[in-house]
């Protein structure tokens, strides 16, 4: 099932479970949004348009962070006349995870966890500047063996040892030596 939603004057199609990106939303991270400006659902009763809107339908929506977009710049000039300005803009954006979609006698829910992780996070962990969150696992240690197993242990096979560096191609020096170990 998916939905056609209108918000900051822009138009959406969403369906349960998609992280859209759209303009401001007031809300901390967590909160839930509902969406009421619902223009057309589709599902599998077929394609319901409104009129303009539908009376009743509405889409569900986690906030999970409210930053700052990709940056613009504007840039001014005029020939030949040395005026040149240089600015630059970031709009505020919100991200919005899909939870549900309801109306017109369907329904659909999207079952997943939210990721509140956000793109900064994200960003920082992929370049790996951000401080790694392991989980602590408590390894069991292993209860001291006979000492029959390991005496077995030690004769199997031992660690290969390191190769002795090969030895370098004669040069002219070396035959010289060679011949006054010969003459001794």
């Amino acid at each position: 099932m998916y939905a056609v939603i209108k918000t900051g004057g822009k138009q959406y199609r969403v369906q349960p479970g998609d992280v859209i990106v759209v303009e401001k939303l007031d809300g901390d991270a967590g909160a839930n949004v509902s969406f009421g400006d619902v223009l057309m659902l589709g599902g599998d009763k077929g394609v319901t348009l409104g009129a303009p809107l539908i009376s009743g339908a509405s889409v569900a929506a986690t906030l999970i962070e409210t930053r700052k977009g990709e940056k613009v710049k504007i840039f001014k000039k005029t020939r030949r006349q040395g005026y040149r300005r240089t600015n630059g803009h970031r709009q505020m954006e919100s991200v919005l995870q899909i939870m549900g979609i309801e109306g017109s006698g369907e329904s659909a829910k999207w079952d997943g966890e939210v990721n509140m992780m956000t793109k900064a996070e994200i960003n920082a962990r992929a370049r790996g500047l951000a401080p790694r969150v392991e989980t602590t696992e408590v390894e069991a240690k292993p209860a001291k063996a006979p000492k029959a197993e390991v005496a077995a242990e030690a004769t199997e096979t031992p660690v290969a040892a390191k190769k002795a560096p090969a030895k370098k191609a004669a040069t002219k020096t070396e035959p010289a030596a060679d011949a006054s170990a010969d003459e001794a």
